[in-house]
């Protein structure tokens, strides 16, 4: 997507932009906060904060069925705030995006919408050995239910989806490719535009998962050749409880609805039920309204910046610590600065995450521990777990040095 930031660009420092999160300006454990846990969920600037707290105070109203002023105000702040995706994800029909709880809730709605409907015994879903659990034990469910098969694709020599073993996997029985844009565990940037181009070979669909791509580059969906492209607000500065899951408009009007009530009928009788149109037939009860409003408060603030230059800063802050990891003797490395979006994931050798990750929030360095729900990977791995820090547009040159001269401190300790 060509950024229309672009052309009004704000400046980008990380240091001055680091001042506009609240909750990173106080001390943890008499130190100085150094948030390194955004692959988990990034901080909130003050714009996502005041808007959410401006809608409950001057705007609050169920939307969509008020006739009154409040409710008209809260549609169209609700509305708008689904355009600002739809442009932000390169998407030129708002109607193609749903608001959910979250990119967890869109696996299961395409898994029980789609699946349940299309999906039948002999055919294939293919994951990677990559995903996150929740791009996982949706597929296996449906599979369960329709009689399909899920088939995990391996990783080559280098910890990157094995392309070639990929294509040997595919046949006519192949129905969808179920990938993370980018890998939460290790941070590898999946090359989607290859996938998709094996998926469609054999006329199977696309889901990826862009939970973890979001905050740190553009995406356009259409130029991507994706059928269906999830993510959360609140890995992407926004609330948490809302989502998105965008789908293309023919696929999403050939599927049921994923959960009934009000909003999503258009007619209800005792003989009977239609359904509402395209977005709403997906979005039955009351919507999460200040977190979309919050969400796109985020993308608003996100946008103000030139995506280069930010993509930039956390390349030099990649590099920064891969120079600072080759000098310090006993990190195993799990990610690597190629093709890589924020995390840095690792493990010191003779230690557990869990005594490293505790001796570094002793120092004011949080990061994020443990298998990070993706067992299967851990497991290729051969590893329990690791240490996992995670870079935002927050963070600093600083911070790096922190995080190192942290990690000195707590192998003193440990070995």
């Amino acid at each position: 997507m060509t950024s229309k930031a672009s052309k009004r660009a704000t400046p980008f420092v990380a240091e001055t932009v680091k001042k506009d999160f609240p909750i990173l300006q106080q001390e943890v454990n008499g130190q100085p906060l150094v948030y390194l846990d955004s692959a988990a969920s990034t901080q909130k600037p003050n714009a996502v904060i005041d808007a959410i707290s401006n809608y409950y105070r001057t705007t609050h109203s169920n939307v969509h069925r008020g006739a009154h002023t409040l409710s008209e105000r809260a549609t169209e702040a609700f509305e708008q705030a689904r355009q600002c995706v739809a442009d932000f994800l390169g998407c030129s029909d708002a109607a193609e995006v749903l608001w959910t709880r979250g990119t967890t809730e869109s696996v299961n709605l395409v898994a029980h919408s789609w699946g349940r409907h299309f999906l039948q015994a002999g055919d294939k879903i293919l994951v990677s050995t990559l995903e996150h659990h929740s791009n996982i034990v949706p597929w296996q469910l449906i599979a369960e239910l329709t009689g399909a098969q899920l088939v995990p694709v391996p990783l080559d020599e280098h910890r990157d989806i094995d392309l070639e073993a990929m294509q040997a996997l595919l046949d006519n029985n192949v129905k969808l490719i179920a990938v993370a844009h980018v890998s939460n565990a290790l941070g590898n940037v999946n090359p989607i535009d290859k996938i998709v181009e094996l998926a469609k070979s054999v006329g199977a669909l696309t889901f990826v998962d862009g939970a973890q791509a979001l905050a740190h580059y553009p995406v356009d969906v259409n130029a991507m050749g994706c059928d269906f492209y999830a993510f959360s607000g609140h890995k992407l500065f926004g609330p948490t409880g809302i989502g998105v899951l965008w789908g293309r408009r023919e696929l999403l009007e050939a599927m049921p609805p994923f959960l009934a009530g009000g909003e999503m009928i258009e007619t209800v009788s005792f003989a009977g039920t239609t359904f509402n149109e395209l977005p709403f037939k997906f979005e039955a009860g009351t919507p999460d309204i200040a977190g979309a409003i919050g969400l796109a408060a985020a993308i608003e603030y996100l946008q103000q910046f030139d995506r280069r230059e930010i993509v930039a800063h956390e390349a030099a802050l990649l590099t920064s610590v891969y120079e600072k990891a080759e000098a310090f003797v006993g990190i195993n490395s799990w990610s690597k600065i190629r093709n890589s979006a924020g995390i840095f994931s690792f493990n010191l050798e003779g230690t557990h995450p869990a005594d490293v990750g505790t001796l570094l929030d002793q120092q004011g360095i949080a990061v994020r521990t443990g298998h990070h729900c993706t067992q299967p990977l851990m497991a290729y791995l051969n590893v329990p777990g690791t240490v996992r820090a995670s870079f935002s547009i927050y963070n600093t040159l600083h911070d790096v040095d922190r995080l190192f001269a942290a990690l000195e401190k707590a192998k003193l300790f440990l070995l």
